[in-house]
């Protein structure tokens, strides 16, 4: 994460973020804060996602809201190899951080892991919510949660682990990116946030990844430990799922199933959108989160 700075975006228009650091027990956590006379909204990334992810949707949520975005990758020490980091200790370190910025019964946003995490957060360690947009969270079969598997036979924290970090430069890093099928589809601004925050300098120079490869695949495995299933009928606030057409994980992940057990669940689907979806329509996205906080307020 950058010092913290404020200037113009590139459209001039907004500020950039401020970038701060909150401890909790056991940790710190850096994250963007923008000033808001609203209510707070906090957003929580994916998988070996970053916070700046989020800038192009809370840039224009704020100021009507108080926008913050926690990140989740290094603040506590894990390896894969033994069974990586839960995302029930990620759960009890945002309630904990919510908790610790007084923020009071935020609107939660949350993409495929941040929205497990923010879900285990409320219902196990009671963060009060407004209302929460969970953007294809992982709830994986309830069997998957009984497996005891290693890294190697993790589909994603074996192709996590062996992902490329080092090169020459940003500029290599930046072209290598984006010649990834991964970027295929990503609206133009969020792939260049992904190559400006995504990556650092690396030690003996050079550029490589800001969450690095071991970290993800930890955090790949302990997505693993917990099962988030029992929980979801205690989250008693409004919850929208937002699920893309095109997403490999329909295959096995029922988000129909998972949005009728809360109890003020609705479901919605985005035509055309694989599971990147904030990546791919960051637009829509927002008018849809804007919408739906909106309805919301006191």
């Amino acid at each position: 994460m950058d010092a913290a700075r404020e200037r113009p975006d590139r459209a001039g228009q907004h500020p950039e973020p401020r970038t701060a650091v909150q401890t909790i027990d056991g940790g710190e956590i850096p994250y963007l804060s923008y000033e808001g006379s609203g209510p707070p909204l906090m957003f929580l990334h994916a998988t070996g996602f970053l916070p700046w992810l989020w800038h192009p949707l809370a840039r224009d949520l704020a100021p009507r809201y108080r926008v913050l975005a926690p990140y989740f990758c290094d603040h506590r020490e894990a390896t894969p190899e033994d069974g990586g980091l839960s995302w029930l200790t990620l759960a009890r370190d945002l309630a904990e951080f919510a908790a610790a910025l007084h923020l009071d019964r935020p609107f939660l946003v949350g993409h495929s892991m941040g929205a497990t995490v923010l879900t285990l957060a409320n219902a196990v360690y009671g963060l009060a919510a407004r209302g929460m947009v969970l953007i294809e969270p992982i709830f994986l079969p309830q069997d998957f949660y009984r497996l005891k598997i290693t890294v190697d036979q993790h589909p994603l924290a074996a192709k996590a682990i062996k992902r490329r970090d080092h090169w020459p430069s940003v500029a290599a890093a930046g072209d290598y990116l984006r010649s990834r099928s991964l970027f295929r589809n990503w609206d133009g601004e969020m792939t260049e946030l992904y190559i400006k925050y995504g990556t650092r300098s690396g030690d003996g120079g050079g550029a490589q990844l800001t969450c690095s490869p071991q970290r993800e695949a930890a955090l790949f495995m302990g997505g693993m430990r917990y099962d988030p299933w029992p929980e979801l009928a205690k989250v008693v606030c409004p919850v929208l799922v937002l699920e893309g057409a095109e997403s490999d994980n329909r295959h096995f992940i029922d988000l129909r199933r998972a949005t009728s057990m809360f109890p003020r669940g609705e479901h919605r689907m985005i035509a055309g959108a694989g599971h990147l979806i904030p990546m791919e329509r960051p637009r829509e996205v927002m008018e849809i989160i804007r919408g739906f906080c909106d309805r919301l307020r006191d």
